[in-house]
């Protein structure tokens, strides 16, 4: 569901599958304190998962975040 918003707006991203690889797993949950997928990140500042890339969306302020990061 968030690769479909980001889709729906345009914008290019990075996916980095860690489903498989327990390095890459280890290191998201280090830096998010998170267990669950997605983690998005726009910029260096950390969105969390899809709940709450939609609630930016829904608060009008997911545009203006993601103008200041191209």
């Amino acid at each position: 569901m968030a690769k479909r918003l980001l889709d729906k707006k345009g914008v290019s991203y990075t996916e980095i599958n860690v489903d498989g690889e327990p390095q890459l797993r280890e290191e998201m949950m280090r830096k998010t304190n998170r267990r669950t997928v997605p983690q998005i990140y726009i910029g260096d500042f950390h969105v969390g998962g899809f709940d709450e890339l939609y609630a930016l969306e829904q608060q009008k302020k997911l545009d203006e975040l993601l103008q200041c990061h191209q």
